[in-house]
């Protein structure tokens, strides 16, 4: 058995489970490497990682560089004479880290690899309209998400699950592939596996151009991007409604296949039910946040905001 000294590198609450697991299961975590400190809110008071406040609660030494090649960080991080780094939600690492330690570099990635490669791999299986996922830990290369696999583990994607269901099980699912990944290190039991080649599923970053919602679209795909986006970052479009412009973001939707001659993009409302006229139906708007206004349920938000009988979102 080899006597492990871990080095773990995350920072959002993601990581923070995979850590816990680690320590409530007595391995050694000698350091942990997270962002560092940023300004938020009104008053620009520094905001720890979530992965920094757990580290501190269990007295774990915490590094927080800025630059991973910095000289300073490279000797305090040799300095924890770690053998096996453990990477879960982090960043992009220069050769210089990954290569150091004795037993390797592995990183937990939220997908089944070689699919969805990239930073953003639950919300794109949703969005795709994939019936599976899973998660991988693999061993780190000089590029992003293609170093030889350890494990993995696959489970499947509710037919309306949306992405912050599907987070918190791939969560609780990748701690334990860690575990399984760390004892196979610690018994010198890992046999890697090359990345099959296959047609490339990315995981795209998340920005506003790509959560936008495309009413022209047809409403399976129209359902499964605003649910492979709720809660965050939240598919949002442009409501057009007694001559005023506004935006709004979607979250609890459903869908009614039905023929109709409505234009796409209209809006059919009554008192309590708003919905929105697609090529093969219609989608049922259950959760919507106007822009400057608090998340609600649609029928609370029908109560005081009327829709004009020509309104429409694109």
């Amino acid at each position: 058995m080899r006597d492990l000294r871990i080095v773990f590198m995350g920072t959002p609450d993601f990581a923070v489970t995979i850590l816990k697991h680690l320590v409530e299961n007595k391995y050694s975590v000698v350091g942990v490497i997270t962002a560092p400190d940023k300004p938020a809110g009104r008053g620009r008071k520094l905001n720890e990682s979530a992965v920094k406040k757990y580290a501190v609660s269990q007295n774990l030494t915490v590094l927080q560089p800025t630059n991973l090649k910095n000289q300073d960080f490279i000797d305090e991080l040799t300095a924890l004479k770690a053998n096996l780094q453990i990477v879960v939600a982090f960043r992009m690492l220069p050769k210089v880290v990954w290569q150091m330690p004795e037993f390797g570099t592995f990183n937990l990635h939220a997908s089944l690899l070689p699919e969805y490669r990239g930073a953003a791999p639950i919300n794109w299986a949703i969005i795709n309209g994939e019936t599976k996922t899973g998660v991988t830990t693999f061993f780190i290369d000089d590029k992003i998400d293609t170093g030889e696999i350890i494990l993995q583990k696959e489970i499947a994607i509710k037919d309306d699950e949306i992405v912050g269901e599907l987070h918190d099980r791939l969560m609780y699912l990748g701690a334990a592939l860690v575990l399984e990944t760390v004892q196979l290190i610690k018994e010198d039991n890992v046999a890697p596996k090359k990345q099959p080649e296959l047609e490339e599923k990315t995981a795209y970053k998340l920005f506003p151009d790509n959560c936008k919602v495309y009413w022209t679209d047809s409403l399976e795909n129209i359902y499964n991007k605003i649910r492979g986006l709720n809660p965050y970052p939240a598919a949002w479009t442009t409501i057009y409604t007694n001559d005023i412009e506004t935006t709004a973001k979607l979250y609890k939707v459903s869908k009614e296949f039905v023929k109709h001659t409505d234009a796409v993009g209209n809006i059919i409302s009554t008192k309590k039910t708003l919905k929105v006229a697609v090529l093969n139906g219609y989608l049922i708007i259950d959760e919507i946040k106007l822009a400057g206004k608090k998340k609600m349920e649609t029928q609370n938000l029908l109560n005081g905001f009327q829709f004009s009988s020509n309104s429409k979102m694109a």
